[in-house]
């Protein structure tokens, strides 16, 4: 019961930082400008440094061979889910503007806006090298598959890229250039100058307020009115946020991860809907509110589900 009641204040907690970036916007003190600035500084500098930071102060050189294995839970769970959203889009007869957006929203989590803060609030900063390896794992079907259906609802665009091209956009992300140099720093058994540290703290330590108030903008953004329980919608809830945890929970054992990552694999598992997908959808004329609807929706089931989540997981 206590468990219970901590993680419900966790995610009260994360809901409060929210409401300030809700109200904000409300207040017109939060525009478009300040949203894309800290979006920028979030992605490129705080998660970066908090990528370091995370690895050098939680993890041990022995630790990363077990590291190659673990990769396998969200690479393969998020595929597992990608299958599952597609079959139940055929099975519900989904229309064009919609069957991939639902597929997009089904099968994968929000990691990094949402997981980062969650994780941090429930587990503490040891549980970050192991968020990042489930983003690093995510973020792979995030700029491929998840572009590609969103592309598809809407208006296909003619222009194709290489898959070249694809792995670069990838592998130069911020995110996942400070893990892979954080990983490298390990591996050398290097440490950066305490100066550096310390900048790196600070700047990882903006992390959690300002990644949720941009969440809560969002939903300022997209409109509380938005909010319908339209077709596919519930199946989607249930695939997001019930199905993929109990996918990776069941990886986890096959893949024989225990302990504090298994309980962090399983949480981001079992996140909102990509912030991504909204804009994507509305950027290639898919159904814009049908993607708002289900993010918004998403959001506010993590209210319920992760307090049971972390409930079974102790």
């Amino acid at each position: 019961m206590v468990t219970f009641f901590n993680a419900v204040s966790a995610v009260f907690m994360i809901f409060s930082i929210m409401a300030v970036g809700y109200l904000m916007g409300r207040a017109g003190w939060m525009t478009g400008t300040e949203k894309k600035f800290i979006s920028r500084f979030v992605v490129n500098i705080a998660v970066p440094m908090n990528c370091i930071t995370g690895v050098l102060q939680n993890l041990k050189r022995d630790a990363m061979l077990e590291m190659g294995t673990q990769l396998l839970v969200p690479v393969v769970g998020i595929f597992i889910c990608l299958v599952l959203s597609d079959l139940a889009a055929r099975w519900l007869k989904l229309p064009r503007k919609r069957y991939g957006i639902f597929i997009a929203m089904a099968f994968i989590s929000n990691t990094l806006f949402i997981g980062l803060p969650i994780a941090n609030e429930l587990f503490g900063d040891v549980s970050i090298p192991y968020v990042m390896m489930y983003y690093m794992g995510s973020t792979i079907y995030t700029q491929t598959v998840a572009v590609m259906l969103c592309k598809s609802a809407g208006e296909m665009s003619s222009e194709k890229k290489k898959w070249s091209a694809v792995v670069k956009d990838i592998f130069t992300k911020p995110p996942v250039l400070g893990l892979i140099a954080a990983f490298t720093l390990l591996a050398l058994d290097v440490r950066p100058p305490q100066i550096f540290m310390s900048f790196a703290k600070y700047m990882s330590n903006t992390v959690t307020p300002l990644a949720l108030m941009y969440c809560g903008f969002i939903v300022y953004e997209l409109g509380i009115r938005n909010i319908r329980l339209e077709r596919g919608i519930p199946m989607m809830l249930l695939i997001r946020l019930i199905i993929a945890p109990a996918i990776c929970a069941g990886l986890c054992v096959l893949f024989g991860v225990h302990g504090l990552n298994r309980s962090v694999f399983i949480i981001e598992a079992a996140l909102p809907v990509v912030s991504q997908i909204t804009v994507m959808a509305g950027n290639y004329g898919a159904d814009e509110k049908y993607a708002a609807a289900g993010s918004v929706l998403s959001m506010l089931g993590i209210f319920i589900t992760v307090p049971i989540l972390m409930v079974i997981l102790t």
